[in-house]
């Protein structure tokens, strides 16, 4: 078993006017089960300033832009011609650990500075895109706070004894305390209040039956993943900053190694089955998967494995690079105890994503749409319906290949880690808004920067701190948040996905 401790520990991120700022994760449990309660570690390298105020009290965060940039990439350079933009904050991340091994943050002890414009951008420098669709959805979120005029601190406290950790910053500053022995101790509980409560587990836990009479006293927790019964407000998860206990590089990387794999293996040369590798123990629906592996009797077109990931440990990790599993006309997509981390990486693949029926939805899987993205797979019926999506896939390989090609479209485009850290923006932007109090440094909080988390890391975990690091400031601003949802827009989206699952049930009808 991999068993991370506490002192693992890190990594999320923090908001911003213009862009947005670094951290905060947890890890802890019992490890190897795939979406097992197991606390992650997570991380994210950024420099960042900050400054609050609000004649309301309500706390408002403008922070440096440390955008994600491919690593490779360097500033442009800008004459006296060309358009310049807005800077923020410094130009280059600088990280110092002395002995190798300290905690302390740089800045200990001195004011954070103000963030500084260097020149304001010209006004023929276009304006920022629109955020992806899914970004919409951080309106309904927090729809049941915005309702009631704003999020005070009694529902925030509500949170605390559900959380992993709670997450404050401060004049630039980001501080953190965790609960006290471990995640089933609670969380000290000095005054003044926190900021935001995050619980980094796989079930969400704030059900909306609880709080029917009043939505808005329920605890804005931030987490994974959510369903239509709880008011959890979503969160990316760990994994985007790599999983360094079983091996799975961060995202910006990964997605390099998965296109040169799918250029290496094209989709029409692939093996015409649908595949899939995971832990089945820790669901119904995972270990009801394995009966549509390939029999004497019948084969229902699915090559499916088992991964023991105690075994691949001890072995290395041969065979479970998720990058190096894309030699498979079809994935399938099965949710774990809850959501899973194992969506995005399955997208990737240039191959057509079954995606067996779940209520679960992370922040981005709410942007997927059935029929252009993913083939719905009926939870009741497997088998069969696997059965029937690779024989018509088969069949039709240009149209089959699109979709393929639209959900790693989809993953290479609106979920690039540009996209992932203006989600992260925009959520605890908007967020912040609502507050209706302002949050203070609690006692005996940690301040987190790069050297406190990076500094006392060794081996993978630090390795693919490093790789996931961000180098530069980014030279624009984050994208613009689109629009709610209007109520003919949910409708149209609710019978346009009924219109493809119809289509699916008159194949079947006409197969059988």
């Amino acid at each position: 078993m991999l068993v991370p401790t506490w002192g693992a520990v890190v990594g999320l991120v923090l908001l911003g006017g213009l862009a947005l700022l670094a951290l905060v994760g947890t890890a802890t449990g019992s490890w190897i089960r795939h979406n097992a309660a197991v606390r992650k570690t997570s991380y994210s390298m950024m420099i960042t300033y900050a400054k609050l105020g609000n004649p309301k009290e309500c706390l408002l965060i403008h922070c440096a832009v440390i955008s994600s940039r491919q690593q490779q990439r360097r500033r442009q350079t800008w004459t006296a011609s060309s358009p310049r933009p807005v800077i923020w904050g410094t130009h280059t991340l600088q990280l110092s650990c002395g002995n190798g091994t300290s905690t302390t943050c740089r800045r200990a002890g001195a004011a954070s500075p103000s963030p500084s414009i260097v020149e304001p951008p010209s006004s023929s420098v276009p304006p920022p895109p629109s955020c992806p669709g899914y970004f919409r959805h951080i309106d309904s979120d927090l729809s049941p706070w915005r309702e009631a005029g704003g999020i005070t601190r009694e529902a925030v406290e509500r949170g605390r004894d559900l959380a992993d950790f709670r997450l404050v910053v401060l004049g630039g500053r980001a501080y953190t305390s965790r609960r006290s022995g471990g995640p089933a101790g609670p969380l000290p509980r000095p005054r003044p209040g926190p900021g935001l409560f995050l619980n980094c587990g796989d079930m969400p836990v704030v059900r909306a039956a609880d709080f029917a009479a009043n939505p808005s006293a329920a605890a804005p927790l931030f987490r994974y993943c959510k369903d239509n019964a709880t008011l959890d407000v979503l969160f990316p998860d760990w994994s985007f900053w790599g999983w360094p206990e079983v091996n799975i590089h961060p995202w910006a990387p990964f997605l390099d190694e998965a296109a040169r794999e799918n250029r290496r293996v094209p989709w029409t040369e692939r093996q015409p089955y649908a595949y899939w590798k995971g832990n089945p123990d820790v669901s119904a629906t995972r270990a009801d998967l394995l009966r549509c592996n390939a029999t004497g009797a019948v084969d229902w077109n699915a090559r499916l494995f088992r991964q023991d990931w105690a075994a691949a440990e001890r072995n290395g990790f041969p065979g479970s690079d998720p990058a190096r599993q894309c030699a498979y006309r079809y994935k399938v997509y099965v949710e774990g105890r809850a959501w899973s981390v194992s969506e995005k990486y399955i997208l990737a693949c240039d191959s057509p994503v079954l995606l067996v029926d779940t209520s679960n939805r992370d922040f981005f899987s709410r942007g997927l749409v059935a029929g252009r993205h993913y083939w719905p797979v009926d939870a009741a019926r497997k088998c069969p319906a696997i059965k029937l999506a690779v024989d018509w896939g088969n069949a039709h390989p240009a149209g089959t290949a699109r979709m393929g090609a639209e959900g790693s479209g989809f993953a290479r485009e609106e979920l690039a880690m540009d996209n992932v850290y203006d989600y992260m923006l925009h959520v605890l932007t908007e967020y912040a808004r609502l507050l209706c109090y302002k949050p203070t440094v609690p006692e005996k909080a940690v301040e987190l920067c790069p050297e406190s988390l990076t500094c006392p890391a060794g081996g993978r975990a630090r390795e693919f701190m490093m790789d996931s690091k961000e180098r530069y400031v980014a030279d624009n601003e984050s994208c613009t948040l689109p629009p709610p949802f209007t109520a003919d827009e949910i409708e149209e989206m609710t019978l346009r996905d009924d219109d493809v699952r119809s289509e699916i049930r008159e194949l079947e009808k006409q197969s059988s």
